[in-house]
């Protein structure tokens, strides 16, 4: 934050006194330039302080191009007032970011920031389907799962949660160290898969498959993240997801991206 301070009243000074917070050519008529701090236009005669020699001279005025020093240090004006508005806006969005992370609810989740509100995602209930039927996948103790492959799925189409846009951001309260996404859902009749899961027969080695969005992820604090897809989501049914590799303590809270 120091040097960012600094940066900005530094370039304040600069606008207040450009001609001496930065370094101007002096254009000479025949094409040449003299590097100046500053200089002062006199009756016959151009003074001006020699960065090159630390020290003040004078030049006829009749040898200066003075139309074109003016216009360059016009553009050198212009480059430092738009490095200041950039600065402003980068520092004033920093300070909304920050702001806004802060009124995030403590309760563990993800929560869904759509314009100026934050609105929390409500966790799904989730199954695990194999050829020996459902088990609901609860996340303390997780059900037991046969041998073979078997899917996680959600009950229902589509979601009951519905983003308003391709490129949906989040916020993403962590209730644990673990891992987390956002997963693209395939469609089953009735019903919508969250990943594939296999069992080794005999060493019970799991593997889990999923769909996984690729994502841009930034710390916002304590177990505190904003999650956001790298590019714009296709219409249709997503979730974001907790969980631990090889654990089958998948968290899902689902949402759909409708068609425009």
């Amino acid at each position: 934050m120091v040097p960012r301070i600094a940066l900005f009243f530094a370039l304040l000074l600069g606008l207040a006194a450009p001609s001496f917070a930065a370094n101007i050519r002096l254009y000479l008529k025949d094409g040449d330039y003299q590097l100046v701090r500053e200089y002062q236009v006199l009756e016959d005669r151009i003074r001006y302080y020699s960065v090159e020699r630390s020290d003040w001279e004078e030049i006829p005025r009749e040898l200066v191009d003075l139309d074109k020093t003016k216009k360059n240090e016009a553009e050198q004006q212009a480059v430092l007032e738009a490095d200041i508005k950039a600065q402003t806006a980068e520092d004033a969005a920093v300070r909304a970011s920050k702001k806004e992370a802060r009124s995030v609810p403590p309760d563990p989740g993800p929560y869904y920031i759509h314009g100026d509100k934050i609105e929390p995602v409500k966790q799904a209930e989730s199954e695990i389907v194999n050829d020996k039927g459902r088990n609901v996948l609860k996340i303390l103790v997780p059900a037991p799962i046969v041998p073979g492959k078997s899917t996680v799925e959600l009950k229902g189409e589509t979601s009951s949660f519905q983003v308003a846009e391709a490129e949906p951001e989040f916020y993403f309260r962590l209730g644990r160290d673990e891992r987390f996404g956002i997963v693209k859902l395939t469609h089953k009749k009735n019903a919508r898969i969250v990943e594939t899961v296999t069992i080794a027969p005999v060493t019970d080695e799991k593997t889990e498959e999923r769909k996984s969005v690729d994502t841009f992820k930034k710390a916002e604090g304590d177990q505190l993240y904003k999650i956001w897809p790298q590019n714009p989501l296709e219409p249709g049914e997503y979730a974001l997801v907790e969980f631990s590799d090889g654990e089958l303590n998948l968290q899902v809270w689902d949402f759909s991206v409708p068609k425009k």
